[in-house]
């Protein structure tokens, strides 16, 4: 079981890619999805959820595209994997009190709460902004990366 899904994963590496390009206008979204390694169709699909979330803004015209609704240290990772794939759960017991009869006197309840916690914290801390100068310096740490995994 994946915790983050496939589409959550490119709905970020497309946030992050406007994070890149923020504060120079729009950008296509066959320009994010060739960049990122995401099908058009589903490109547009996410950054239409995106869109309605309020996380992204869009242009009409040969100039449009879309661009971050707000400054990326402002945008939380939990804000964008809620918005596609919805609450995130470690189990369908933590939803609500009512998803499971024996919530009371469960003891896995009791560290599945608490681990949830420190996960909503985290993601909910972690901004784009953040993420963005993480994956910058793991590209600049090792920029031969690809080349000597092909070997």
């Amino acid at each position: 079981m994946d915790i983050l899904r496939r589409n959550t994963d490119y709905a970020l590496r497309a946030m992050l890619n406007l994070t890149g390009h923020y504060g120079n206008g729009s950008k296509s979204t066959r320009s994010i999805a060739a960049q990122e390694g995401i099908s058009y169709q589903l490109a547009c699909k996410l950054m239409q959820r995106l869109h309605d979330a309020g996380l992204v803004q869009s242009s009409m015209g040969p100039r449009g595209g879309f661009r971050l609704s707000r400054d990326p240290s402002k945008i939380t990772v939990l804000e964008i994997m809620e918005v596609i794939q919805g609450p995130l759960r470690l189990n369908r017991c933590l939803l609500s009190v009512k998803a499971c009869p024996r919530h009371k006197r469960c003891t896995v309840r009791v560290r599945l709460v608490e681990l949830q916690e420190r996960m909503s914290s985290y993601l909910s801390q972690l901004t784009l902004n953040e993420l963005s100068k993480s994956t910058s310096g793991a590209r600049k740490a090792n920029p031969n990366r690809m080349k000597r995994a092909r070997r």
